[in-house]
């Protein structure tokens, strides 16, 4: 996956490998999983957890490598700046 971000000041590119991603889901911290129980509805809220996350995630990968070089998030500002996110 690559991030970019121009503006004026900035132009940043941050590469970042798809396997981090089950790294980044054992960051979370518990109360932001919880938080996240809460705020869906009654029967699927107990089903989220970090262990369904990765499970999740694991199973996505071979799919997302299939699309590499789709782009997820395209964004120009007024101002010039300028955001993407590509698999």
């Amino acid at each position: 996956m690559r991030i970019i971000i121009r503006s004026k000041d900035v132009r940043l590119f941050i590469p970042v490998p798809l396997r981090l991603a089950g790294f980044a889901i054992a960051c979370i911290p518990e109360c932001a999983v919880r938080e996240m129980q809460n705020a869906l509805p009654a029967p699927y809220g107990k089903d989220i957890n970090k262990k369904f996350l990765r499970q999740a995630c694991r199973e996505c990968y071979q799919v997302l490598r299939q699309y590499k070089g789709l782009e997820i998030i395209n964004v120009t500002a007024q101002d010039g700046t300028y955001v993407s996110v590509r698999l």
